[in-house]
């Protein structure tokens, strides 16, 4: 018997415990990490014209250095980490910096040739680029040393640019890597929404169960607080009458009895024995003179 109950206990808690605790769990679809990057020695960096983004032209892949920090692409979704070789981590949206970068920037380094232009780039150890990029950020150290090694370069007006952004923009989403992990985050962002109402309504059953009886014992409690105070009153009220008036009156009566008795015979006793005795003697003596 004990143990068929402890069975139908374990499987009440198996029912009814997962219930509040999938509230607290949150569903992710889990991105794998990109494969290692096997470096001889730190990268060497050169820095893209019109930008102040660092990447590492040794390598297949691009590994681009950005406002402090190291930034991968691979199959569709963005890695950041503070270092170049370890502690990758999933960007959940594209840096704003990556479409300023020209796509055929691998092309024009091999050549030397910047749309037109000798371009004699600068090969920056990767410790300058950790020292330096928000200092030369902040004072636009690549425009004034030769327009990033550009020969007789000019900008290109913002307009343009921003024509630029957008075609590149229109380009990134067309690949078939990127349209796969979208579908796969619009996935992940359905997943919660269906299961909010299924958790939502279980924890507010229990709420208005436990409210109800705690309004119901209130009015029991306050009752046979208040009735023993009324009869312990009444006790003693009836108890301390009778104590006090009877013994003050008795005492009283008895003493002014007993002076009442002691006063009388005092007074009428001298005034009648020692006063008529003593004249009769005196008569009697006066007469045998006489």
């Amino acid at each position: 018997m004990k143990k068929l109950l402890f069975g139908t206990i374990f499987l009440a808690l198996v029912i009814v415990v997962p219930i509040p605790t999938m509230a607290q769990v949150d569903v992710h679809i889990s991105f794998p990490l990109p494969p290692p990057i096997v470096f001889a020695a730190p990268p060497e960096l050169i820095v893209i014209p019109e930008t102040y983004v660092y990447v590492a032209p040794d390598y297949d892949i691009d590994l681009f250095f950005w406002n402090g920090f190291w930034w991968r692409l691979w199959e569709g979704r963005w890695y950041r980490s503070s270092y170049y070789n370890r502690g990758w981590g999933y960007y959940n949206t594209i840096p704003s910096f990556y479409f300023d970068v020209d796509p055929g920037w691998r092309g024009y380094y091999r050549d030397h040739n910047w749309y037109g232009h000798r371009w004699d780039y600068q090969r920056i150890p990767h410790q300058q680029v950790q020292q330096n990029w928000n200092s030369w950020q902040k004072t636009q150290h690549w425009e004034k040393q030769g327009t990033w090694g550009v020969q007789s370069y000019q900008p290109r007006p913002q307009p343009q640019r921003q024509e630029l952004r957008q075609q590149r923009q229109q380009q990134y989403q067309q690949r078939p890597e990127v349209q796969q992990h979208q579908q796969q985050r619009q996935q992940q962002q359905r997943q919660p929404q269906v299961q909010k109402p299924q958790v939502q309504q279980p924890r507010q059953q229990p709420q208005e169960k436990v409210q109800q009886p705690r309004q119901e014992q209130r009015p029991q409690v306050q009752q046979p607080r208040q009735q023993p105070q009324e009869k312990v009153q009444q006790q003693q009220r009836q108890e301390q009458k009778p104590q006090v008036q009877q013994p003050k009156q008795q005492p009283q009566e008895k003493v002014q009895q007993q002076q009442r008795q002691e006063q009388k015979p005092q007074v009428q006793q001298p005034q009648h024995s020692q006063p008529q005795g003593k004249p009769e003697r005196g008569e009697v003596e006066k007469q045998d003179r006489k």
